[in-house]
């Protein structure tokens, strides 16, 4: 792959991510938008749809995962790295989803800000974010 084709694929790869987040509000259920910009602290949860709330976290996930490995990808270009990374998505997206579910399920105000982050690591792709230096600094040092 040349180096202008890997670049265009990063860029339009990274600017997936982009309109994503920028359309979240058109594309997305999810209340907790607008709940965590304000002074949620102090404010009671948001009424939510419960199934449709999780199927437009999964939704979202999905496709950040998707992405993100596709990132992965084209960065590296070692099935052995998607792999490994498509693990640690399906293993953090069952834990998230738990917790997730149990902050909704649950809405306490003294737990909002652990229900923040972590509903962060779901909807955002902070994971990419942890794995391009991991794997850069391991194809580094190899």
């Amino acid at each position: 792959m040349s180096k202008f084709t890997k670049y265009t694929l990063l860029f339009i790869l990274f600017g997936l991510l982009i309109l994503i987040r920028f359309f979240e509000n058109e594309l997305f259920y999810d209340p907790y938008l607008e709940f965590f910009k304000n002074d949620y602290l102090y404010a009671d949860s948001p009424k939510v749809e419960v199934f449709k709330l999780a199927m437009f976290t999964v939704l979202r996930y999905a496709l950040n995962t998707v992405i993100s490995l596709a990132i992965l990808f084209v960065f590296f270009k070692d099935k052995s790295i998607i792999k490994f990374s498509g693990f640690i998505y399906l293993i953090a997206f069952v834990l998230l989803m738990i917790g997730y579910l149990y902050f909704v399920l649950n809405p306490k105000q003294d737990t909002y800000y652990i229900f923040f982050n972590l509903r962060r690591f779901l909807i955002q792709p902070i994971i990419l974010i942890l794995l391009l230096p991991a794997f850069y600094y391991h194809k580094l040092k190899n």
